[in-house]
C-alpha cells in the first residue's frame, strides 16, 4: 500500500520513533493521526514534520478513549488507512525478583493492551477499506532474552505472536501486516519511560545504534512493500538468525555482555 494520499494513524508521535514515523509519512505525502500522551510534545512533532498531521493526546491503555478515537480521526482526516502501534515502554532495568507486580503490569498494559485495543477499534474501519496496513512495532527483545528487561521481552514476544496470527488471519483480506524487529535505536525511550538505564548500557553494546530516521525508512518500506517481517539493525538481525540457529548459545551472548549492569 503506498502512503500517499492515505491516512495513517501513529502512535506515541510526540518523540522518538514516532516523531520519525510521522516526518517520514508526511514526507511521502501521507495525512497523520499522532497519538501521544503529551500535547507539549504532539505540537513539536507537527511543527517539525509539516503537512497533513492531526494531533490527538490520548492514553493508548483507556478503553473508552481509544473507542472513541477511529470516529474522531474520521472527522479530522477522513477514513483510516493504516495504523502503526509504535507506542511502548521499558521496565526498570532490574532482575525479576526485583520488579514489582505494578511495574511489570503497566508494561504489558502498554506494550500489548494498548496494541491490542487500538487494532480492535480501528479494524473495522479497515477492513472497508480498498487497501489497509497495520504495522507493530516488537523488539529484539522478544526473539533475544536481555537480563534486567525480562517482562519488556515478553510483552514484545506477545506483540509479536499477535501480530503473526492477525497477519494469518487477515490473509484473504485487503489489509497488510507487518512486524518489526528493531535492535537499538537512537531514541529517548528510557527517558520516555520514567525508567533510568544503567550508565554504561550504551558503552556496553558492541553493536552500533541505529538512527531513528534511518528506522522510521525501513518500517514504510515495509508498509509500501506489504513485508510481513522485518529487522532493524545489525544486532536484530545478528540475533534473529543466533536465535533460529542456537536460542542457549544467543540468550547466553547477551546474557554475558549484561552481566556488569545488573549488580
Amino acid at each position: 500500500m503506498k502512503v500517499q494520499g492515505k491516512v495513517i494513524v501513529v502512535t506515541g508521535a510526540g518523540s522518538g520513533m514516532g516523531r520519525q514515523l510521522t516526518i517520514e509519512l508526511v514526507s511521502r505525502g501521507a495525512k497523520v493521526a499522532a497519538i501521544d500522551l503529551r500535547e507539549e510534545s504532539l505540537l513539536e512533532t507537527k511543527t517539525l514534520a509539516g503537512g497533513s498531521v492531526e494531533t490527538f493526546v490520548l492514553d493508548i491503555t483507556d478503553a473508552a478513549a481509544v473507542a472513541e478515537l477511529p470516529q474522531k480521526i474520521e472527522s479530522a482526516l477522513g477514513s483510516v488507512d493504516g495504523l502503526i502501534n509504535n507506542a511502548g515502554i521499558i521496565q526498570p532495568f532490574v532482575k525479576i525478583n526485583e520488579l514489582t507486580l505494578e511495574q511489570a503490569a503497566r508494561v504489558m498494559k502498554v506494550n500489548f493492551d494498548g496494541p491490542l485495543m487500538m487494532t480492535k477499534a480501528f479494524l473495522p474501519g479497515l477492513m472497508g477499506r480498498p487497501e489497509a496496513h497495520i504495522l507493530n512495532v516488537s523488539s529484539m527483545g522478544a526473539y533475544a532474552p536481555v537480563p534486567g528487561q525480562s517482562v519488556y521481552g515478553a510483552s514484545k514476544a506477545a506483540i509479536k505472536l499477535f501480530t503473526e496470527g492477525l497477519r494469518s488471519e487477515l490473509a484473504a483480506t485487503n489489509i497488510g501486516v507487518t512486524i518489526v524487529f528493531p535492535g537499538a535505536i537512537a531514541t529517548n525511550i528510557a527517558a520516555n519511560s520514567g525508567m533510568a538505564m544503567p550508565a554504561d548500557a550504551a558503552t556496553e553494546s558492541k553493536f552500533k545504534t541505529t538512527p531513528a530516521p534511518i528506522a522510521a525508512h525501513a518500517m514504510i518500506e515495509a508498509i509500501e512493500h506489504n513485508r510481513p517481517r522485518i529487522t532493524i539493525g545489525s544486532d536484530a538481525r545478528l540475533m534473529d538468525i543466533m536465535s533460529r540457529i542456537n536460542p542457549v548459545f544467543a540468550a547466553n551472548v547477551i546474557q554475558k555482555q549484561m552481566a556488569s549492569l545488573l549488580k
